[in-house]
């Protein structure tokens, strides 16, 4: 089985709003593993690089402001095209263009209150998950339930 990583982070606006435990239990139902888990107000200089690749974006200044306004959960997940699912989880980056089931189609409404933010590539989730987390922060076990998820 040809597992992957991921990289979710809770956005201050679903910290305030109380929904970590939610989001965490979602990801635990799906069938993932949590391998990786801060609670922190991220400084600026790792939102700056975490959001480089939007750096030329109108809206990147206002991005980093926000994620830096409060702090955010950062987590690793593991799991069976952990990637891809997780981003149909999380629904689209709209709100308005979410389904219903998906995490931003049942709690959010603009864009830029989506409360969650997940990797779009394996590329990707192994360079956020090595910037958020040092490589001794991650875990490695086999779940006791990982033969009541996969064949």
């Amino acid at each position: 089985m040809a597992e992957e990583r991921t990289f979710i982070a809770i956005k201050p606006d679903g910290v305030q709003r109380g929904l970590v435990g939610e989001i965490i239990k979602r990801f635990e139902q799906k069938g993932f593993k949590l391998v990786a888990m801060k609670f922190l107000t991220a400084s600026e200089d790792l939102l700056k690089e975490h959001y480089i690749d939007l750096k030329d974006r109108p809206f990147y200044a206002g991005l980093c402001k926000y994620m830096h306004s409060g702090p955010v959960v950062a987590m690793v997940w593991e799991g069976l095209n952990a990637v891809k699912t997780g981003r149909v989880m999380l629904g689209e980056t709209n709100p308005a263009d979410s389904k219903p089931g998906t995490i931003r189609g049942d709690f959010c409404i603009q864009v830029g209150r989506n409360i969650i933010h997940g990797s779009d590539s394996v590329e990707s989730a192994k360079k956020e998950a090595a910037l958020w987390f040092k490589p001794e922060e991650m875990t490695a076990y086999k779940s006791c339930a990982v033969d009541w998820i996969y064949e």
